[in-house]
């Protein structure tokens, strides 16, 4: 059976690891083989064990550790959907580096960080305790900063890992607090005999929390959640700990796909859907009826979807284009956790993840469309592409599916009524599910802001994403670079990629019903909201739609026909222009006031007065230290550099011990 092999689902890419790294100079391709097979083995057992524990199975493996706690693999319908999508399109990715990567010195340590960085993702999605998760979702972290200033020789590069490292540390410690503060709550419970632990789990087991859910305080519950949050606002980009997410475009182009497709940044949202019944159950003391927890991560999902799609409109870097479109979307997870979770209970984990993988498919062939340009071209800029279509068909065809993924391109036929089934992308299908939430919110909430975020932030993405296939694709070239198409072993992962972001759409239909029995098979209870059934007009109905066409209609009108002269608006005289291209002063902002005022005027003059005036009047004035600077200059004088004396006081210290030993031993 595959569930007796699920701990090589992490093992054979770490095996991969380690080989690649000391074995592969001497290897194909740097030693590609070794990650893809290994990542392919992984994908392989993931599969298998779907197939064995569908429709109502799940595994569970565990050893004890220390203190209570364990080490174990949970591998229920969250965790399978997740093993299968992180395996595969990190498989695909790493084909296609074989090709991008082919002229780089450094493949070796590229593929065997790449490993790593899969093995520790995929270790997140098994984990079956808190503490574990957070052991994995550590080793993700260092790996992405290992993978971020890839190119190290680059300032740029070194920058940017080192402000991805330092932001997400900071959502990791609010992390680390929650744990530190649900331990202590669920030790209180123990203690007194109000939870009582089987003999067979352990104390920070997911099962075993949401068993204590019942009996945390409210507040305290609220407190954990949030903190939990807080750990996936930083690894998942959510506003204010956005900024390194962009940044991270300075690793090559197969390490953003990886980080902004399958790995890193949709840990934060397995995190919030895995302990997604903490979440519900907070207790409703700002919006009645609305648990506390799930408000302030639908305010925040919804806010980072249109905050972050309005800065995807004027950048000029492909990368980063797609960089703020990956915040923007994982917003909207978010917000699918938070809007639906409060009117929908369990189904709202199936709403979100569905756009979890949608997305990944689709954002995976973005990003490697976009290396497939950059690999062509040798630049990111997309005003220096244009009329690249006729060159680059494959890329160009692939690309465009990708782009009406991501705007939610389809048609609702069945939703209207009509006997047909709704028929559209992978985006389609799964954006639409979390408007439709959003607006089912607004319904019984009577808070239609959320929902509002969700339609505009719809919009700006269909301006921006076929902005930049225009500029990219269509009229003519505008620069002299010479365009041609990828090599196969690059193109073949394009292909594929696009007929997920077209098809996987059609596996709604049993995904949600799949992942509302997860927390079900751990004997959690979730609350549904019970009222009236929900029936939108055909206009709410249809309105994601008209919002994806008009973002189109509008992209295609200015950058395509040219009807707009946008000499006017794309002007540093433009405020508004302005504001957007500097990402609302955000890296100035946080270069100089927290980096400048915090870091210098607080911290670093704040640690001078410590060691000048306490530290320095310890050493010098202080007894102790003058007694032990005097003992070092009586040492001081022993050691004369002659090797006879050295060798007469190794001789007398032998000496000394054996005696030593005699008198305490006697003969024996």
């Amino acid at each position: 059976m595959f569930s007796d092999y699920a701990a090589l689902i992490v093992l054979l890419p770490v095996i991969a690891f380690v080989f690649t790294l000391f074995l592969g100079k001497k290897l194909y391709s740097g030693g590609a083989l070794l990650p893809i097979a290994a990542i392919a083995g992984s994908f392989i057992i993931s599969l298998g064990i779907f197939l064995e524990i569908y429709p109502n199975g799940m595994v569970q493996q565990s050893l004890p550790w220390f203190a209570g706690m364990n080490l174990g693999i949970l591998i229920d319908p969250l965790a399978v959907v997740m093993l299968m999508m992180v395996s595969f399109v990190s498989l695909l990715i790493h084909i296609y580096a074989v090709g991008y990567m082919a002229h780089d010195p450094a493949r070796p340590r590229y593929f065997a960080e790449t490993s790593l960085f899969t093995a520790a993702m995929l270790s997140v999605i098994l984990s079956d305790n808190i503490l574990q998760f957070f052991v994995s979702w550590e080793l993700v972290g260092l790996c992405s900063f290992l993978l971020i200033g890839f190119w190290y020789h680059k300032p740029s590069a070194a920058a940017a890992a080192k402000k991805a490292f330092l932001v997400t540390r900071v959502g990791d410690v609010l992390f680390l607090a929650g744990i530190v503060l649900l331990y202590v709550n669920m030790k209180l419970l123990v203690d007194n005999g109000t939870l009582v632990v089987e003999s067979q789990s352990f104390i920070l087991q997911f099962k075993t929390m949401f068993e204590a859910i019942p009996l945390i305080n409210g507040t305290q519950l609220t407190y954990i959640a949030l903190l939990f949050f807080g750990g996936a606002v930083g690894k998942s980009g959510q506003f204010p700990l956005h900024g390194w997410l962009p940044d991270a475009m300075e690793g090559p182009t197969t390490v953003s796909a990886l980080i902004h497709a399958a790995t890193m940044v949709t840990a934060g949202v397995y995190l919030v859907a895995r302990t997604f019944p903490m979440f519900v159950a907070t207790p409703s003391t700002i919006s009645a009826g609305v648990p506390d927890a799930l408000l302030i991560v639908t305010y925040v999902g919804g806010f980072t979807a249109i905050f972050a799609a309005t800065m995807g409109l004027v950048m000029n870097d492909i990368k980063r284009v797609l960089a703020y479109s990956t915040v923007s979307q994982l917003g909207y997870m978010m917000l699918a956790l938070g809007t639906a979770g409060t009117v929908l209970g369990a189904k709202a984990v199936g709403i979100s993840m569905f756009h979890l993988l949608s997305h990944a498919f689709f954002k995976a062939l973005l990003f490697l469309c976009a290396g497939s340009v950059i690999h062509a071209l040798g630049t990111n800029d997309i005003r220096e592409m244009g009329g690249l279509f006729n060159k680059m068909k494959i890329t160009g065809t692939t690309m465009l599916i990708a782009a009406l993924a991501l705007a939610g391109i389809g048609f609702p036929f069945a939703s209207l009524g009509m006997p047909i089934m709704n028929i559209g992308t992978a985006g389609f299908f799964s954006k639409d599910a979390i408007i439709e939430g959003a607006l089912e919110y607004g319904e019984v909430t009577h808070d239609m802001i959320p929902y509002g975020f969700a339609i505009i932030a719809a919009l700006l993405t269909s301006i921006y994403i076929f902005r930049l296939w225009f500029m990219t694709f269509t009229g003519k070239p505008r620069s002299e670079r010479h365009s041609h198409e990828s090599p196969g072993v690059m193109t073949g992962p394009l292909m594929i990629l696009a007929i997920f972001a077209l098809l996987f759409g059609f596996s709604q239909i049993g995904f949600y019903g799949y992942l509302e029995k997860n927390f079900e098979l751990m004997d959690v209870n979730i609350a549904v909201h019970e009222g009236e059934a929900f029936h939108p007009s055909a206009f709410l109905i249809l309105l994601p739609v008209i919002v994806g066409v008009l973002g189109f209609l509008i992209s295609y009108a200015i950058y395509n026909k040219r009807m707009i002269d946008m000499s006017k608006i794309v002007s540093s005289q433009n405020p508004l222009y302005k504001l957007l291209y500097n990402r609302y002063y955000e890296p100035k902002i946080g270069a100089n006031l927290i980096g400048v005022k915090l870091t210098h005027d607080v911290v670093a003059q704040s640690g001078e007065f410590i060691d000048r005036k306490i530290i320095d009047w310890l050493i010098i004035d202080n007894i102790i230290s003058n007694t032990l600077l005097k003992l070092g200059e009586i040492i001081r004088k022993l050691q004369t550099g002659v090797v006879q004396n050295y060798a007469s006081i190794t001789i007398l210290g032998v000496a000394l011990l054996l005696v030593l030993l005699k008198l305490k031993y006697g003969g024996t």
